[in-house]
Formats: C-alpha cells, structure tokens, sequence
C-alpha cells in the first residue's frame, strides 16, 4: 500500500480504507472486530463509517456502527488510527428527535449535535476527517460550511469533507469556503468502480485542480463485480436480492442500477481480463482505484474476514498498461453501465 495525503489536509492515509457500514448488521460485533483487526494488521490506518450505518439505515440501528467501532478503538493507540465519519445530510426525518417528522438538515445545530453524538459513540474526543453525507443544495453552503469550521477550531475535527455530491455542489463549496474563508473539503466520497466510472470525467479534474481526494466506495460495484449475481443469481444474504425479491420501489429502482444485464456483462468479461493475469475481479478493481491519481483512499468493505483478504490482494498489485488498455477498450464497448442509456450523467 501507499500512503497519500488527504487534499490539502495534514492527514496521510494508507490507500486502501475499511469501510464498516456492514458492522452492527451483517456483521456481528465480533465478526466486525476481527474484520478491523485484520484489515489493522495488514497495515490500513484508515477506518471510514457515519452516524446513521450500518446499511440499510433504520431507526433501530442507526449509530451502532460507529458503537462498535468506538470500542475497537479502545483496543488500539488512538494516534495511530485514521477515524472518519459523517452527518447525515437532509431527510431522515426519524433519525435526530425531537424533529417529529421534520427533516435533518445541515444547519449548525444539526452538525453539532451530530458530531458531539458520533464522538461519544466512537468514544473519543476528536475526529480525523468529519464528512457531509449527503449534499443540502437547499441551504447556504457557508452556513454549514461555517458550523464544520468552529468544530474544527475547537479540536473536535481535523479535516473535513463531503459525500454523494455533484462537481457543481463540489466546486460551490469550495468558492464559499475561498470568499467566506472558511474550512474548506478536503475529500469529496462518491460512487466509483469498473461498472460506474463517471467520476473520471469532471468531477476528477476539479479534484486534481483544486486539491481534493477522491475517497471512493464500493468499488466493487456493490458486490456485482465479485461474480455473485451473474447469470442471474441472486444469492441468499446479498443485499440486492434481497432489494429484488422484497424491497420496496426504491430498493428494486436501485438494484437494477447494479444488476442489470449491462454490468453483469461488464462483470463476465472483465473476470476474464481478471483471469489472464491471474486474480481475481475483486482485486483487479481494487487495484484499477488505486491507480487513479485523483484518488487517495479507495474504501473497501466486507461482511467476514475472507472477503477482506480478496480485498487486500490488491494492496500491492500494480496493473500494467496493456491491462489498463483492455480495460479502457471495454468502457468504450459497454460504457457506463450503471447508467441506461450509457451516458457518463453526474
């Protein structure tokens, strides 16, 4: 693995982070900590979660996650671990009473509140990056840009960043952080894998250009590229089949932008690019986010220790040029396929 800083933050991380939004739910708090474990001593220092994992979010469970990461945490020497979470963002009426059925949003109140939360759960008194999880293009970006800034004046935070937002949204906060001087992102979290490659297009140059690091997840492809839903399996236990057979419209809606005959196509050739040098698509797509110079930590996850170490075959792999072209030659083949009609849509 590599170490890259985080934008133009103080903070240097490995290149590969844990992802935990399977811990609490999938994984069961002893699964969780020796999925921590093991990811801590193959060298990642990064651990990412939120306050409302794990996934999918309910009132029952939301902020067990970062419970149970807080007490791995104490198993461990806090300086040398990489902690970032996130507030929520707008929605989630159910998630932060007494709002009775009004909505989180990202107003001062709401992240502080949040983050005095998250600290008390991760059971420490600061935070390494503090992320937004979804944008609120509603509000005054220097409204909440202003509530993350005294969070970082006052210690609790070390570095901010954002989630699931736009180049526009990106690039609008940033102008508001220059004109305001305020705290400005450091990281920006969106979806990026060999079967969603939009972030390559705008969003990666306002990366390069304003110095931002892309913190990928689900570079798998929310397991679609591991093989599993192939042919048309749907296997017990995986989050779309279970979204396919008996989630409601918006589950099924979102499924099928993972599975859908375009990816799983993607997926049977990209397991023989995979094959010809010997590894599996797993670490091939680790690997390929890796490479990408826009990137500084591509987030993994796992629900058992298994599933981590096919992960963690990537932290050394370097693809070569003519695998990287093969790649490349598929996009142009099948592009986007996330996206219906092929279009690389922010």
């Amino acid at each position: 693995m590599e170490r890259r800083r985080l934008g133009r933050s103080g903070i240097v991380v490995t290149d590969i982070c844990m992802g935990t939004m399977t811990f609490g739910l999938q994984a069961d708090e002893k699964t969780s900590f020796a999925i921590m474990d093991r990811a801590y001593e193959a060298g990642i220092d990064f651990f990412d979660t939120a306050e409302i994992y794990p996934v999918p979010p309910s009132a029952e469970l939301a902020g067990d996650t970062e419970a149970i990461v807080g007490r791995w945490l104490k198993t461990k020497r806090r300086e040398e671990i990489i902690v970032a979470t996130k507030v929520t963002g707008p929605g989630h009426g159910w998630f932060r009473p007494p709002l009775r059925g009004g909505f989180t949003a990202l107003d001062r109140r709401q992240i502080h509140r949040a983050c005095e939360d998250s600290l008390r759960r991760l059971q420490t008194d600061y935070i390494d990056l503090y992320q937004t999880h979804w944008p609120d293009h509603g509000m005054r970006q220097e409204d909440t840009l202003e509530a993350l800034t005294e969070l970082v004046k006052q210690g609790k935070v070390r570095a901010i960043g954002c989630s699931n937002e736009t180049s526009w949204g990106l690039m609008k906060n940033l102008w508001a952080s220059e004109k305001h001087h305020l705290a400005r992102f450091d990281t920006v979290q969106n979806n990026f894998s060999l079967i969603n490659r939009r972030c390559e297009n705008e969003l990666a140059q306002v990366c390069r250009m304003e110095g931002v690091s892309l913190l990928p997840y689900s570079p798998l492809g929310g397991g679609v590229l591991t093989g599993k839903y192939n042919q048309g399996a749907l296997p017990t236990g995986a989050r779309f089949s279970d979204y396919l057979v008996n989630g409601g419209e918006r589950q099924k809606r979102m499924a099928k932008r993972f599975v859908n005959e375009r990816t799983l196509a993607t997926t049977a050739r990209l397991q023989q690019i995979a094959a010809d040098i010997g590894v599996s698509v797993t670490a091939l797509s680790v690997a390929w986010s890796r490479q990408h110079n826009f990137v500084g930590s591509t987030i993994i996850g796992a629900t058992s220790v298994e599933q981590l170490d096919e992960s963690l075959k990537a932290k050394d792999l370097i693809l070569d040029a003519a695998t990287l072209r093969r790649i490349d030659e598929l996009d142009v083949e099948i592009p986007n396929p996330m996206t219906e009609d092929g279009l690389r849509r922010l």
